[in-house]
């Protein structure tokens, strides 16, 4: 009986596969091999969620996401992240976030806390302080908030990227500032542009040119880190979305970092990630790791700026002091 009770509650709570659909959803196909690619992705997202809403405990779903193929495993574990921060924040839900990052997940940290993300985007907003209760890193939090931005584009994306509708004090995280959470929110929504664009740096850049310019240098990072994490673009493609960023360069070799730092934590590098990582940003994965460690290990100032975003920055002036010292 539990275990058809488990099922049923899988059925009930997990979105049809065709959700991922690039005709479904209206995205650019750039070729069948990227078309495949990017379903494939979002495929294994919603079997991470489907195991997160039947297992028992997060250490069932784990040994599932386990057997999945490293090139998409992050993206499972993403689609876990959500799953488990659905059923905390449905009456009766426990703390089954924070179990799963206690197990193989913490090495998927960034993933599981975007999930947190998705989860608050299908959530009434009355449930969002129970899902999203695990995400409770003073600055890793504000990936909630991409996460958030790439659910709304992905699947509203007349209005999030073609309207370009924009978030103005958004009520998440409690205690803000709530100014910054837009920002974002765009940096997700920069990350679906690369798969609405279909992974087509032409395309995907002039979605994002077609924005207010204030906007952009966040749009640019969310789609540099997806060019590194997702892939899907070879190298001439990369080495036109780098030429279109332009001014905005500094911004796409931030999110490089960020995905190349994600997928060297849970040892889920493949060549494309090499590649982006040494176009975009101009190191290794190794290095993007640690880059991103040692910024973040840094002490943050009580000044305007949210640690997040002095995070970032510090990734960005480290990267220029990286290639000063580079002969």
């Amino acid at each position: 009986m539990a275990s058809g009770w488990r099922a049923l509650r899988r059925r009930i709570l997990t979105p049809n596969t065709s959700e991922a659909s690039l005709s479904v959803r209206g995205f650019h196909e750039k070729s069948p091999a990227a078309r495949a690619m990017l379903e494939t992705i979002g495929e294994t997202f919603l079997t991470g969620y489907a195991y997160a809403a039947e297992a028992r405990v997060p250490a069932e779903a784990e040994e599932c996401l386990e057997k999945l193929p490293r090139q998409i495993r992050g993206f499972a574990y993403e689609g876990a992240g959500m799953g488990f921060a659905i059923r905390d924040g449905l009456p009766f839900g426990g703390n089954l976030v924070t179990q799963f990052l206690e197990g193989r997940a913490r090495n998927h940290i960034y993933m599981v806390y975007v999930g947190v993300g998705w989860a608050l985007a299908r959530l009434p907003r009355f449930r969002w302080v129970k899902a999203s209760a695990a995400a409770q890193d003073p600055v890793l939090r504000w990936l909630v908030l991409d996460g958030y931005g790439f659910h709304q584009a992905y699947f509203h994306t007349d209005r999030y990227v073609r309207q370009q509708y924009r978030h103005l004090n958004f009520p998440w995280p409690t205690g803000g500032p709530t100014s910054y959470a837009g920002r974002v929110i765009d940096q997700g929504i920069g990350r679906a542009i690369w798969f609405v664009g279909g992974a087509d740096p032409e395309r995907a850049a002039d979605l994002i040119d077609a924005f207010d310019e204030t906007r952009r240098p966040d749009l640019y990072a969310g789609a540099g880190l997806a060019a590194t994490y997702a892939g899907a673009a070879d190298l001439d493609e990369l080495r036109t979305f780098k030429l279109r960023a332009d001014q905005y360069l500094p911004e796409v070799a931030q999110g490089s970092v960020f995905g190349a730092a994600a997928r060297f934590k849970a040892d889920l590098v493949m060549p494309h990630t090499t590649l982006a990582a040494s176009l975009l940003c101009g190191v290794t994965p190794a290095e993007a790791s640690e880059l991103a460690d040692e910024t973040r290990a840094q002490s943050f100032d009580r000044s305007e700026l949210t640690s997040y975003e002095q995070w970032r920055r510090r990734i960005a002036s480290g990267l220029v002091e990286l290639h000063r010292a580079i002969p």
